[in-house]
């Protein structure tokens, strides 16, 4: 066996999540890409300890992702939405000014398996990112469904245990 499947079997059973749409348009109502990260985070034993939608404004969402590090119930903070490339858009720099530590493979991986099996050259344009604010882990993806459903099914469903095990570690 491999280290990374030693990793895997180390890992804690369930990560506390916290979903966060970020948009100025959408509701509880018409939230997707929210409802389907719940749904994929529940159906693969994770735990979602809060949902909400904030509106796509820098301050707030840098509050937010700050609070919720401070926050014991959550270990990771997944956002959707406000990744893009108009002035309006704000959550890459705003997850980016905060993170301790960047897993820049997440962003790299994500927009590769875009390119290869969804949208082709667009995949420039996504601006994932993921990475660490104290010991709480933060990604943020864009805000379709079919980024959400890419990046938790190839990426994050397997390896968020694996990623909070890491930050469990002492030393």
């Amino acid at each position: 066996m491999n280290s990374v499947e030693e990793h895997r079997q180390e890992a804690p059973q369930t990560v506390n999540c916290m979903i966060v749409t970020v948009s100025d348009t959408r509701t509880e109502e018409n939230d997707r890409s929210g409802h389907l990260m719940r749904e994929m985070l529940e159906e693969a034993g994770y735990r979602v300890v809060k949902k909400m939608i904030v509106k796509d404004d820098y301050d707030t969402i840098r509050e937010l992702i700050h609070e919720a590090a401070g926050d014991p119930e959550v270990e990771a903070v997944l956002l959707t939405g406000g990744t893009g490339i108009s002035r309006r858009d704000t959550t890459y720099e705003a997850v980016a000014s905060l993170l301790d530590k960047e897993l820049p493979g997440f962003g790299e991986i994500f927009r590769y398996l875009s390119f290869a099996e969804d949208i082709g050259p667009a995949a420039i344009l996504s601006r994932a990112i993921g990475g660490t604010v104290g010991n709480t882990a933060v990604f943020s993806m864009p805000g379709s469904t079919g980024a959400v459903k890419l990046a938790l099914s190839r990426i994050l469903v397997p390896e968020l245990r694996h990623v909070k095990r890491e930050l469990d570690k002492q030393g």
